[in-house]
């Protein structure tokens, strides 16, 4: 590949003095912000090729770039509308191999097509591009390029851009239904470092002291294109399939870390084999099944998800971060949200794979432990679908959205429904969910698109019932129903309080004594006798999200004990800083 331009360009910005490097363009809040309402423009196309070439300039914190994006225009188009991080400088830009003219005030890119496209035509633009991508404060909480080193001195490199999505540093459509059918990476890096990426290898080539790494993936999402870089060393092997073929395992790691590196590794089958059975055929099996460390804590990269827990070691009996990363292939890459209000249905399924690998290894105790964890992080405070576009900032940030529940309040909604329904009709529709067909193979699906509503077609028809209702209360409120006990005589009378009296028909067991009663709850309400029976227990095998005041009671109690350590910590450092 040529990079003279890129050379030219690259050189020119990283001369630049540190006033001068000041005034250039800073990375805008729209380039900061993912999702939301999609562009006309955007919507009107289908995005059919990224053919991407990066040059990582360790050294100077940098890029050089090239990406030839090849689109179908769903209809007539005059302009080509593509949201890319404006503190990059472009030396060259073509439609189709002619000069474009193109403004970039704002990361939103509008280029003027040299002549209209028609409905159903292709169109393919280059653009050449360089510059220093913005880093990641804390990733992979904020996103951008993490420039790290090892502990030797060596180059060690990730991107992490979910919260900023994938115009960090590369012309995309950055919204969950803007995935590319296909891509193409091209990632030269100083010899002799290393750079694993998405998808199928497709040979390294070396000169002059660079190294090119070329791969393969098909249908990932824009957030998942990762670039990973590093002093890596490979374990591989193979998994033997439940279906009957193979699927390539590949894990990269940094030097010295080999034994903890075969720990981990050994995870991978077994895993594998977890999701196969719960759920389905892994996705991507024609790829690989890719884990890299990075010098972040994770994310879910599609055949690379990123590994930064240091091989810690917890009761359940298996690495929590790479269970959860690698739950995303099914919930976020194979089945992937419409709109980012949706993305309960990537965090929560997410979430609800690591109490359910628990039950799958060792039983109900474990089970049950890592849902009450859950559920005692919940916060309650907005509601964990809106039914509105939002932004992805929107839905992750806890202070103007519902943060954490999407992953926690919906892993416990989740168990909550695979007790109303039970196993069968709950796995059914998982995986009629993530793969389209209710009875999937390798081979007899394709990725795809979903969002709460055709989530919950999808439950209604499974049942044959109707259970909007659930979904209305659990999903579509801030607040969990409220199940009121209160003694009438001899009887105990259970009533469901949902927010803004909503309906809530949720059947209820209670244990009287040695008998075990079911409540249908048809109207909200039941009735059992119990006299002077003993115990009485509402739910007393925890089937139900609802409220629990003691709950409530520890949250006020453990926030107070955070805010007065929190105080106390900054009140040291004020009186250590007087000091000096």
């Amino acid at each position: 590949m040529s990079f003279r331009n890129l050379a030219a360009c690259a050189a020119s910005l990283l001369a630049l003095s540190t006033a001068q490097a000041a005034e250039l363009p800073k990375t805008s809040a729209l380039s900061l912000e993912t999702g939301g309402a999609m562009p006309a423009e955007q919507q009107a196309l289908a995005f059919d090729h990224a053919d991407l070439k990066f040059k990582i300039l360790p050294d100077q914190k940098a890029i050089e770039g090239e990406a030839t994006l090849t689109f179908t225009a769903k209809a007539a188009l005059k302009t080509l509308v593509l949201d890319f991080d404006r503190v990059f400088a472009i030396s060259k830009l073509t439609v189709d191999g002619k000069a474009a003219t193109w403004t970039n005030p704002e990361g939103r890119m509008t280029i003027k097509l040299p002549k209209p496209v028609a409905g159903g035509k292709s169109v393919t633009v280059v653009i050449t591009y360089a510059g220093a991508p913005l880093e990641a404060k804390r990733a992979p909480w904020d996103g951008g390029f993490v420039w790290s080193k090892t502990e030797s001195g060596e180059p060690w490199i990730a991107t992490a851009v979910q919260g900023d999505g994938c115009d960090i540093f590369w012309p995309c459509i950055d919204y969950p239904m803007g995935e590319p059918k296909l891509v193409d990476l091209h990632i030269t890096v100083p010899a002799p470092l290393v750079a694993p990426a998405n998808g199928v290898f497709k040979g390294m080539t070396e000169k002059d002291g660079w190294r090119t790494y070329n791969w393969r993936t098909k249908n990932p999402n824009t957030y998942a294109i990762a670039l990973d870089v590093g002093p890596y060393e490979e374990l591989s092997g193979t998994y033997k399939s439940r279906f009957g073929d193979t699927v390539p395992m590949a894990f990269w790691y940094l030097k010295g870390n080999a034994e903890k590196a075969k720990g981990l590794f050994a995870e991978f089958g077994p895993m594998l084999d977890f999701y196969e059975q719960m759920i389905g055929p892994y996705p991507f099996r024609d790829e690989k099944m890719g884990v890299v460390e990075t010098p972040h804590l994770g994310m879910e990269h599609q055949t690379i998800n990123a590994y930064g827990n240091k091989y810690k070691k917890e009761i359940y009996g298996f690495d929590w971060l790479l269970q959860h990363e690698f739950a995303h292939e099914w919930f976020g890459n194979q089945l992937t949200n419409t709109d980012n209000d949706d993305m309960w249905l990537h965090e929560g399924y997410g979430s609800y794979m690591q109490p359910l690998m628990s039950q799958w290894l060792n039983g109900d105790m474990e089970y049950m432990a890592r849902l009450n964890k859950m559920r005692v992080d919940t916060k309650n405070r907005f509601p964990i679908v809106s039914g509105k576009q939002l932004k992805e900032d929107d839905v992750y940030n806890g202070d103007r959205g519902p943060g954490n529940d999407i992953y926690y309040k919906a892993a416990n909604m989740l168990h909550t429904l695979r007790q109303l329904l039970g196993d069968e009709a709950f796995f059914k529709i998982t995986r009629i969910a993530v793969y389209g067909t209710p009875d999937p193979k390798p081979g007899n699906f394709t990725p795809r698109y979903l969002g709460t509503k055709d989530y919950i077609k999808i439950v209604n028809q499974v049942t044959g019932k109707d259970y909007g209702w659930f979904f209305d209360v659990y999903l579509y409120e801030a607040q969990l129903p409220d199940l009121v006990q209160t003694r009438e005589g001899g009887d105990l009378v259970l009533t469901w309080k949902a927010p803004k009296d909503k309906p809530f028909p949720l059947p209820v067991e209670v244990k009287v004594g040695d008998r075990l009663v079911t409540l249908p709850m048809a109207d909200g309400t039941g009735r059992v006798t119990v006299g002077a029976a003993a115990p009485v227990i509402v739910d007393p095998a925890s089937k139900i999200l609802r409220r629990q005041p003691y709950l409530e009671e520890y949250q006020v109690w453990n926030k107070a004990q955070e805010d007065a350590a929190k105080a106390a910590e900054e009140a040291k450092k004020k009186a250590e800083a007087e000091k000096k």
